[in-house]
């Protein structure tokens, strides 16, 4: 998808769709007051006739506009000016996109830079264009006899009304379109079947990410062998189970001028089907539990927005993969096993089986001396009761990093709560047969879940984000929902030019 950037009168825009968003004032912003005066004001009379609602979503088609170059020309309401902040605009821009995506055109031209968003400047709309535009022409119906028709759209024009706005829509639109990317791999990644998406697939997903990244990014895939020999018996403890054998994917992107220079790490929970092991989930729902490598789908989604912008930064990316099945060989409740770092853990429950398999990769991480490890999963039930499904669950141990966090998901309206991680919820772990156990009860289950991952996180700024409640929808519309990629690859960019800031001697 393409993201030019004009400056000149929009009605010389040779399109076939101009899209200009108003509000229910009338009060027409820059682009659009231009578009009326050379229409003979078919704009405002249509606001003022009444014959088009500008209430928040609302969307009009007019065939044919005179004086103007555009095939089409589309209205889209805003609603009320005093109440257009980051939800309303993105909410304006799916409504457009939405009914963009169903005509049969190929490029259109957008004016939402010109619409104000307290503290909000022309390169973050610009990239929420971009990221809007990739989730309506994404579809997921491979697996279908009947596939839907394919959306055109290709070529988004972003109509800029200053001159001197136009690198930062340039640049905010570069951006969005690598965001918008990654987020369709990871929907993709996560609504895929069991079946289909097994450890061994993901392996070969990163493969695949590996080869076309033209040396941009190593892969080393460690198979059961490899990881029994590593000593890596809890992650191996969750895939027992299953015939699919469990793996512990690694990808390196090294952007940064020094190779020396220490890597953040983010590091994915992918188990690809989660039955909850002898500890049985209820039928109800259970297929939804292929989304259970959601954590894993975000990394991959992130890396592949990594290498189509190449920041300056070093990465590591982990994926601990596994199928938790029950069968003969299957950790039964009572067991008690040993990771990767020589702590012994009794499982109370193999339904909390992701901890498992993230305290070795936590653990494997210590090996690059990581600036910063960043862990998502799909870990708690906890968080959505919590947290419902609009914000990402966030604990850490380093105050510094969780601010980072914050606030990349406020740039990239992908938003996190900061959650505590007092040491007074790490005795509800205690075990009287091992150094802890799995669960620490109903209380406070995402703290207690990050309680065991701090256990093995204790080397290296760390942070978890619990994204049980944010990486998927259920009912008519389930499907993946592509989060946190954005604030991953926001928070990665910071750091980018945090260390860019240093360098030239600006402390931030």
């Amino acid at each position: 998808m393409e993201f030019p950037v004009q400056t000149a009168n929009p009605a010389k825009a040779e399109t076939a769709c101009l899209v200009v968003p108003v509000f229910k004032d009338g009060e027409l912003l820059p682009a659009a007051a231009k578009l009326d005066d050379v229409s003979e004001r078919l704009i405002g009379q249509l606001i003022e006739r009444g014959d088009f609602d500008a209430r928040l979503g609302n969307v009009l088609m007019v065939p044919f506009a005179p004086g103007l170059n555009g095939d089409r020309l589309m209205l889209v309401g805003l609603g009320e000016r005093d109440k257009c902040r980051e939800g309303a605009f993105r909410k304006a821009l799916d409504a457009a996109f939405t009914a963009l995506a169903a005509l049969p055109v190929e490029d259109v031209a957008v004016a939402f830079t010109d619409v104000p968003v307290p503290e909000r400047a022309c390169d973050w709309k610009a990239r929420m264009v971009a990221e809007a535009a990739h989730r309506a022409v994404y579809r997921f119906d491979e697996f279908k006899s009947e596939k839907a028709p394919v959306p055109q759209l290709s070529r988004i024009t972003l109509l800029v009304s200053e001159q001197g706005d136009a690198e930062a829509a340039r640049q905010g639109g570069r951006i969005g379109d690598a965001i918008g990317q990654g987020v369709a791999t990871t929907r993709t990644l996560g609504n895929l079947p069991g079946n289909v998406c097994t450890p061994s697939y993901l392996a070969e997903q990163a493969e695949a990410l590996g080869h076309a990244a033209d040396g941009a990014l190593s892969v080393e895939i460690l198979d059961e062998e490899a990881l029994e020999r590593l000593g890596a018996h809890s992650l191996l403890s969750v895939g027992r189970g299953s015939e699919q054998p469990s793996r512990l994917i690694v990808m390196k992107y090294q952007g940064a001028e020094s190779p020396d220079e220490a890597p953040h790490v983010l590091v994915g929970k992918g188990i690809t089907f989660d039955t909850g092991g002898i500890s049985l989930k209820p039928g109800e729902a259970m297929d939804e539990m292929k989304f259970d490598m959601c954590g894993a789908a975000s990394v991959f989604g992130t890396v592949k927005a990594i290498l189509a912008i190449r920041p300056k930064i070093n990465l590591v990316a982990i994926v601990a993969a596994a199928e938790n099945m029950p069968d003969g060989r299957a950790t039964k409740p009572g067991d008690i096993i040993k990771t990767l770092k020589g702590l012994s853990v009794e499982v109370l429950n193999t339904d909390a089986e992701g901890r498992l398999v993230l305290c070795d990769a936590l653990t494997y991480a210590e090996r690059f001396e990581p600036a910063s490890v960043v862990d998502i999963a799909t870990l708690t039930g906890a968080a959505i009761i919590a947290l419902g499904h609009h914000a990402t669950g966030l604990l850490a141990n380093d105050d510094d990093l969780a601010l980072d966090l914050l606030d990349a998901g406020e740039t990239a309206w992908d938003r996190a709560w900061h959650l505590p991680l007092w040491d007074e919820y790490q005795e509800q772990l205690d075990s009287n047969f091992a150094d802890l156990a799995n669960i620490g009860g109903r209380p406070a289950g995402t703290i207690t879940a990050a309680c065991f991952l701090s256990r093995f996180a204790d080397q290296f700024p760390w942070a978890h984000l619990d994204i049980a409640g944010t990486a998927w929808s259920s009912g008519k519309e389930k499907g993946a929902s592509g989060r946190p990629v954005g604030l991953l690859t926001q928070y990665l960019l910071d750091r980018e030019e945090e260390t860019r800031s240093v360098e030239n001697g600006n402390e931030l």
